[in-house]
């Protein structure tokens, strides 16, 4: 239940919940993990857990390297029925959790948004994925853009709104603004460079995605205890 608005929405959205629709990170039943030291590797949960599994993790010392968190439905904030509070509340207890964990000195946080609706503007933004169906009618009858999708992908229509794509991490550029084009299949580029994974393939968004790198700079080196930032949770402002 939200604390701020008083609404009541369930935790899980299932259409908020990208893995459940991938067989290596399906998890139907919402199996538990054996334990909190099988977080982040092969069991029966299959990489697919309760928001709180990974606190338990990180608690343990056993923190995933990579970890997409998406905050209960109150907390999400989703206009009608979230508030920016509620959301000022995750982010900042979790923020602030893993800004005092030893691995905090090699972390990188993104936070992304749903890319359909939201607290922000609604500048129109560049048509990268064009796109004709009988769904489409952003610049005609039908249409997304002037011409079909090169790649035959249909259904594709974007970008959409604007909306805000942030980085936190002792690598992060201080006062900085990147104007780089970026989506949040730029995460996964991100995430694939970094391991050396190589693409998805089949036209995945991830071959085109915007680099986050720019937002970076590895020149730094992170000073013990003064690239933490601890926020109150309540005010947003630094905790005293």
């Amino acid at each position: 239940m939200s604390a701020v608005t008083g609404v009541t929405k369930v935790d899980y959205i299932p259409h908020h919940e990208p893995f459940q629709y991938f067989a290596n990170t399906r998890n139907p039943n919402h199996t538990r993990p054996a334990n909190v030291n099988n977080i982040g590797f092969t069991d029966d949960a299959n990489h697919q857990y309760d928001i709180h599994d990974f606190f338990d993790a990180v608690k343990a010392g056993h923190m995933p390297q990579v970890t997409f968190l998406k905050a209960a439905g109150f907390q999400d904030g989703h206009a009608q029925y979230s508030d920016p509070l509620d959301e000022q509340t995750f982010l900042v207890d979790t923020i602030n959790l893993l800004m005092q964990q030893p691995e905090w000195k090699n972390m990188a946080i993104f936070i992304v948004y749903d890319d359909s609706d939201g607290w922000y503007d609604h500048q129109m933004s560049p048509i990268v994925h064009q796109s004709q169906t009988a769904a489409d009618t952003l610049t005609g009858a039908g249409m997304c853009g002037s011409k079909a999708p090169s790649d035959g992908q249909q259904g594709r229509c974007g970008y959409g709104p604007r909306q805000p794509f942030l980085l936190i991490s002792p690598f992060a550029k201080q006062n900085f603004v990147d104007h780089t084009l970026t989506d949040q299949s730029s995460v996964i580029r991100f995430v694939e460079d970094n391991f050396g994974l190589g693409r998805i393939g089949g036209d995945s968004a991830d071959a085109f995605a915007g680099s986050v790198m720019n937002m970076f700079d590895f020149s730094k080196q992170p000073n013990e205890g003064n690239d933490v930032l601890l926020l109150d949770p309540s005010t947003g402002e630094p905790a005293e």
